[in-house]
């Protein structure tokens, strides 16, 4: 109960069906955390090289949102079972890749809702950037449809630019699992040089956070799943896509 002196603040629509998703969710599904760590310096690297043309072009920062969202899609390809739902005594394996994008509405904490980018396994670095941007958008104006917000697959919820560690995200119902991308930071880290040998190197290092439903896979398929992203951020041709 509120005591005297407290301020009582009714929930809004959003922030109650928020609150009923989530609930409905942790009653669901066995949630587990997996963390990665990953070294970001090629991203930023061509973050680097390729941002300020990138930002005349288009109008908007190049985040690593996007490389995250193109390399969690390509990812999935792989582990096609953390593209999935959990039917009765079935896993739903969705060959459809609709990935799922966690928007703050007004960053008062009124809510969040979740739009969808329709087979997102058919964008590259820079469409990607633009869907996610449009949508985001989109939502904080009121502005999307039925369909925007409908049959995602896969979401991830990015944190990051707050400077986040870590985040233990809810899986959004009914998939199997969501990605929560925290915060790059500049860190020293050990790193081979050319003769075999090791150095310290300064490098932008963040956390990929895997919550998954241990209903549908087990901690070795989500412990692949990340490694395969690390790597996909470390070799994929990304100037090639802007």
């Amino acid at each position: 109960m509120p005591l005297i002196g407290d301020e009582l603040i009714p929930f809004t629509k959003i922030r109650r069906l928020t609150a009923e998703h989530m609930v409905r969710s942790k009653a669901t599904s066995a949630h587990t955390l997996m963390v990665k760590e990953v070294d970001y310096e090629r991203v930023e690297r061509i973050r680097r090289n390729h941002g300020a043309a990138f930002k005349k072009d288009e109008g908007f920062s190049l985040t690593y949102l996007s490389f995250n969202a193109c390399a969690a899609v390509e990812a999935l390809s792989k582990f096609p079972h953390l593209n999935a739902s959990v039917g009765d005594d079935a896993l739903i394996v969705h060959h459809d890749l609709n990935l799922g994008i966690a928007v703050d509405l007004d960053g008062d904490g009124d809510g969040l809702i979740v739009p969808v980018l329709h087979r997102a396994d058919a964008l590259n670095l820079r469409e990607m950037a633009r869907r996610i941007r449009e949508v985001a958008s989109r939502a904080r104006s009121k502005r999307l449809s039925l369909d925007d917000v409908s049959n995602g697959t896969f979401s991830i919820t990015n944190p990051g630019p707050f400077g986040t560690l870590i985040t233990g995200a809810v899986i959004n119902q009914p998939q199997v699992s969501i990605l929560s991308t925290d915060g790059v930071v500049r860190k020293p880290v050990v790193v081979e040089v050319p003769d075999g040998g090791e150095s310290i190197a300064i490098h932008s290092v963040g956390m990929l956070a895997l919550t998954f439903d241990h209903r549908a896979i087990d901690g070795a398929y989500a412990a692949r799943f990340l490694a395969r992203m690390a790597d996909i951020l470390n070799t994929r041709d990304w100037a090639a896509e802007l």
